[in-house]
């Protein structure tokens, strides 16, 4: 592509296109649903110690099932591993342009103390130390894919 001009419309569509193939999508999610399930286990630390308080949280598991339909119906609509994804879920909403939207629930699993409280402070550390861990791992993914694209540009090898 040496000596090739590319004007406005047409960068931003090959951008586009860069940014939506593989995996980008989905790392894209898997870190911005980490971010967020992160801000509702803080609050739910915070506020461990406030009578009558219960946490909210959202499913790990339901969001990966949410992810794993939405890469399915990708390929089924492109044929391929480009475009957006579609993230679809009672307690997840993805859309492209606004990112990531969550839907907590109570959590009821707790034991209920005598001030109606329903914490376990084991479990909100376990929920934290997992959500960072996915979140670094995520994050990681996408910026050795980034460098691996930004390498590519250069014309040099990675």
């Amino acid at each position: 592509m040496r000596g090739v001009v590319v004007e406005g419309a047409e960068r931003a569509m090959i951008i586009d296109q860069v940014t939506n193939i593989d995996a980008g999508p989905a790392l894209r999610a898997m870190i911005q649903f980490a971010g967020q399930r992160q801000r509702l286990i803080a609050h739910n630390i915070a506020n461990i110690s406030t009578p009558g308080f219960r946490p909210v949280d959202v499913d790990p598991k339901e969001f990966q099932r949410a992810l794993g339909e939405a890469i399915d119906r990708r390929r089924e609509r492109f044929g391929g591993m480009r475009g957006e994804l579609e993230i679809r879920n009672a307690q997840i909403q993805y859309d492209p342009a606004q990112g990531l939207r969550l839907r907590p629930k109570v959590r009821g699993d707790n034991v209920m103390f005598h001030d109606r409280n329903d914490r376990d402070l084991e479990r909100l550390m376990q929920a934290n130390a997992e959500n960072a861990a996915a979140y670094r791992l995520a994050v990681d993914l996408l910026r050795n894919r980034t460098d691996q694209v930004m390498a590519a540009i250069r014309e040099r090898g990675a």
